[in-house]
């Protein structure tokens, strides 16, 4: 995961996992109209799962 990612997912969560799918996207993009820190939240762990 890039500095510029996580920063990316700090300021605009849904722009950060764009590219991971459109049901992804779709949950960040819900959880941040719920609450910016969902939002972070989930595109972190969604980020964060493709390390393994």
């Amino acid at each position: 995961m890039s500095f510029w990612r996580v920063l990316l997912s700090i300021i605009f969560p849904p722009l950060a996992v764009c590219d991971k799918g459109c049901g992804s996207f779709l949950i960040v993009l819900f959880l941040t109209g719920a609450g910016w820190v969902p939002g972070v939240i989930a595109a972190l762990i969604i980020l964060n799962k493709d390390r393994g």
